[in-house]
């Protein structure tokens, strides 16, 4: 990872938006994205003893897919009609895929949620992060697949190659990587959540493409 780069961007996104994310800007971005609302539905309908009523939980899982301003327009019906047309055993097997990815064996829900969204077209980055994202949005976050290969090339990080079939060893060393970054930089650029940070990162990158440009 390239530190300097970094430290380059926080400076640069300090100089414009002087307050960080409480700048009144950056304010208005962030509620557009409605966080804390779709984290608080997350935390409510996706408990364990949530998770244990299956149309419940499929119905819950695409309304938390339509609320977020993250998963892209042509994805969205694409994932609620897939679940809805899933057996009552795909859809079994699905919910239980969601409970060991949120509250059990992290590993084993991301490979049964990855097996099951490939026989439905459904096995994009982003619908396999949207449920960790929502329900540990500090630690978390949602895939995007252009802002990750950006991230990458920009801040040079090494060993790490990004391609479209999710896979659990990118998904847990791109996570890693991301935390990592955020102890390099002042709290006032990282937001309360990772998606804040992904977002500071994309400003940055884009504000570095705009300098150079000038």
């Amino acid at each position: 990872m390239n530190i300097k780069k970094l430290k380059q961007a926080e400076e640069s996104f300090m100089d414009r938006y002087p307050l960080g994310f409480d700048t009144p800007e950056i304010q208005a971005i962030s509620k557009k994205h409605r966080m804390d609302k779709i984290v608080a539905f997350t935390k409510d309908n996706f408990t364990l003893s949530a998770l244990e009523n299956v149309d419940d939980a499929i119905e819950n899982s695409i309304r938390l897919v339509q609320r977020s301003t993250m998963v892209s327009l042509f994805e969205k019906p694409k994932f609620r009609d897939g679940l809805r047309s899933m057996g009552l055993d795909e859809r079994t097997f699905f919910i239980e895929s969601l409970k060991q990815l949120l509250h059990g064996d992290e590993e084993l829900g991301f490979h049964q949620m990855l097996d099951i969204f490939i026989n439905y077209g459904l096995a994009k980055w982003t619908l396999i992060t949207v449920f960790r994202c929502y329900y540990y949005p500090e630690t978390d976050l949602l895939y995007k697949p252009t802002t990750v290969k950006n991230v990458i090339k920009y801040f040079e990080i090494e060993n790490l190659i990004y391609k479209p079939r999710p896979s659990y060893d990118f998904f847990i060393r791109y996570r890693d990587i991301i935390n990592d970054m955020k102890k390099e930089v002042n709290p006032m650029v990282t937001g309360i959540y990772n998606a804040g940070f992904s977002g500071f990162l994309m400003m940055a990158m884009q504000m570095a493409a705009e300098e150079d440009e000038v």
